[in-house]
């Protein structure tokens, strides 16, 4: 069944449509689903109307913020459970997220949408089974179902990473294809058979948070369970390396050497092959 989001706001969108309303515009068309397309609206001062319902503005509306009808007003896209974790919106539509205030896509040059994109032809994963490791929002998944893969497995160990993914509409749905486990890729890779996956994509949070999701034993475990040939793409981006000269993809590159890939810095992470 597909999920029913609703309307979703950031500041642009309610100052463009209270805009509309000042020049006396009857309707306007403008994204209720951060650029996913367009759909008319009537302009109000204090509220528009979509879909022959009324909606009230947020009281307050704040920048970098997504705001989500709950059936009685707008809220922000946030939960606070030991973490803040909120959706943000991006100058190219799609959003990113962040926890405690660190961002987790890339937005600044290049859209988290066609960032994931890039990343995901790189393991070439049609007709594959392919390892998502840390499924986050859920845009390499997308990806893997766009460009034909048979089947995507994907570990989101936080349930409210899940949350935030259920309210994104660029996030796909689970279920056929795609198989969504809420918990973490390190306490089920073992149940995982030998050689079973044709392709992995590892974007584990940096080092400094989760250096287990670097360190040779968690690689170990992908090589068994990726068949020889099998292509792997690891972010890392480049943490430290201009403060304490610490060069972390190249320290993936030996890791990786060790337990049977043939592996290389590509771009912001690391292209391995199984050998």
């Amino acid at each position: 069944m597909a999920i029913d989001r609703g309307p979703l706001l950031t500041q642009d969108t309610v100052e463009r449509i209270r805009k509309a309303a000042r020049q006396g515009l009857a309707s306007l068309d403008c994204s209720l689903d951060l650029g996913r397309s367009t759909t008319p609206v009537r302009p109000g001062a204090d509220h528009f109307l979509w879909q022959e319902r009324r909606y009230e503005f947020p009281d307050r509306c704040r920048d970098r913020t997504v705001y989500a009808w709950d059936g009685a007003g707008f809220e922000p896209v946030a939960r606070f459970n030991g973490a803040l974790i909120k959706l943000v919106p991006t100058d190219w539509g799609p959003p990113t997220f962040e926890i405690d205030g660190i961002k987790m896509l890339v937005s600044a040059r290049i859209s988290p949408w066609d960032d994931a994109r890039d990343k995901v032809r790189l393991v070439q994963p049609a007709g594959k089974v392919v390892l998502d490791c840390c499924g986050g929002l859920g845009y390499f998944a997308a990806w893997c179902l766009a460009e034909g893969a048979s089947r995507i497995l994907s570990f989101e160990k936080n349930p409210d990473v899940v949350w935030l993914r259920g309210l994104n509409p660029w996030s796909p749905e689970a279920g056929g294809k795609l198989e969504l486990t809420v918990g973490s890729v390190l306490d089920h890779i073992e149940t995982i058979p030998a050689a079973s996956v044709d392709a992995v994509l590892h974007d584990p949070p940096r080092f400094g948070i989760a250096g287990e999701l670097y360190s040779e034993t968690f690689y170990r475990q992908l090589a068994h369970v990726l068949r020889k040939g099998g292509r792997l793409f690891h972010y890392t981006g480049t943490p430290n390396k201009l403060t304490s000269g610490r060069d972390v993809p190249q320290e993936v590159v030996r890791r990786l050497a060790r337990v049977g890939f043939d592996a290389a810095p590509h771009g912001d992470g690391v292209l391995a092959m199984r050998r």
